[in-house]
């Protein structure tokens, strides 16, 4: 990140600390299969205060601790679940600080909303994407007979994404306000 100062750099570190605490602690919380996702928040956050680049890097950290909870998907298809793994997180940080910055600029609150309910549909829509591509034999087998992309949706993200979209959504307004305290519009680097 060119221009990078001493409050960018200490800023996303923290939120960096954020990411990984928080998906370590949501990997013990499972609706279904699969864990919900504590950690995009803070990827709303840092995309909104420091631009979609530091989205992107938040993401692809939040990408790399996703990679230790998905040993299944790791035995199928390494390269297809590193691939998923890292291009889900980054992408939705990627989006969602590029979302912010074109929407903030008429409101703050309405650019953290978009930017909150991008990040979550960018996740999902990877993770969608990547099971598509590398994984669907395995997901047709644990299908047993019924519609596999049904199967995806209902058994793989069933109400996870709802969880995960619901706690965005809560708490935007609560970002939006702490964005306001701490970094007025001309502190903004994005």
């Amino acid at each position: 990140m060119k221009n990078m100062n001493t409050r960018t750099i200490a800023g996303v570190g923290i939120l960096t600390a954020m990411v990984i605490v928080l998906q370590i602690l949501s990997s013990h919380i499972h609706f279904g299969p699969f864990s919900i996702t504590l950690a995009l928040m803070p990827i709303v956050i840092g995309a909104a205060l420091y631009g979609w680049k530091a989205g992107a890097w938040l993401g692809f950290v939040f990408g790399c601790i996703t990679l230790t909870d998905a040993a299944a998907f790791m035995a199928i298809n390494a390269p297809g679940t590193i691939i998923t793994c890292l291009g889900k997180g980054a992408l939705a940080g990627l989006a969602a600080g590029l979302v912010y910055s074109a929407v903030s600029k008429k409101n703050r609150l309405t650019g953290i909303i978009s930017a909150a309910v991008v990040c979550p549909l960018v996740n999902t829509g990877v993770f969608v994407l990547g099971c598509l591509a590398f994984f669907m034999n395995t997901i047709t087998e644990w299908a047993a007979g019924s519609n596999a992309i049904l199967f995806i949706f209902t058994g793989l993200i069933g109400v996870n994404f709802f969880v995960e979209l619901g706690v965005n959504l809560l708490l935007s307004s609560v970002v939006e306000r702490i964005l306001n305290a701490v970094a007025p519009k001309s502190f903004q680097t994005a």
